[in-house]
């Protein structure tokens, strides 16, 4: 019985354990699992997904988003933002949803770009910043013109956001009403001449 009991335990810590284990959500190679505008705003460069235009204006918010919804996660990817003018911007959603009949999309940002690194922003929803960095800490562990992690942990109403290993937003969901699980999406900001690249994109599924 106890031998029995033991061998149990150890199955469902084995399950666990292999649960957690981070899994791509970009082959580098396709949009496998994604959708968006892939005939023109967003592309396949050398095994990252790129999205915008150094030599044109992005006309409008597009996003590149995962089929799949998420709730209890790890999100992990890098980064790079480079631009010539306009807004430069960009950012990555979680626990989204796009809106119907529209390029946009609903529910959290993970902020990119100049005076809203590491920022919370909600997306279409109540259209504002949730929470970010002291004005003293934005930016600060950014590398710009170059590659940057960021890390999203969620799990329940917590969100935790880092970019390079620095927390920028710890941020519990007050309302109840907001959904607590949605699809991941890469966003390329409108007005600006603005190029963002993103790869090594995984995910971490918690309990």
């Amino acid at each position: 019985m106890k031998s029995t009991l033991l061998l149990g335990i150890l199955l469902c810590l084995a399950v666990r354990v292999m649960a957690a284990q981070p899994v791509a959500l970009f082959d580098g190679k396709s949009f496998a699992g994604w959708d968006g505008d892939t005939n023109k705003t967003w592309r396949i460069v050398n095994g990252t997904i790129q999205g915008g235009s150094l030599q044109t204006t992005v006309p409008r918010n597009e996003f590149v988003a995962t089929t799949r919804s998420f709730t209890n996660f790890v999100l992990r990817a890098k980064f790079k933002l480079e631009g010539s003018e306009g807004f430069v911007n960009s950012g990555i959603q979680f626990r989204s949803q796009r809106v119907p009949n529209d390029a946009e999309m609903i529910g959290y940002q993970a902020d990119i770009g100049d005076g809203w690194w590491g920022a919370l922003y909600d997306e279409s929803r109540r259209n504002k910043v949730l929470a970010k960095p002291g004005d003293s800490e934005l930016g600060k562990p950014v590398k710009k013109n170059d590659w940057n992690d960021y890390e999203i942990r969620c799990v329940g109403p917590r969100m935790v956001l880092k970019i390079n290993g620095v927390t920028t937003v710890d941020y519990t969901e007050a309302d109840p009403a907001i959904p607590q699980n949605g699809r991941i999406g890469l966003q390329v900001h409108g007005g600006g001449k603005a190029l963002v690249s993103f790869k090594d994109v995984t995910i971490e599924e918690l309990p």
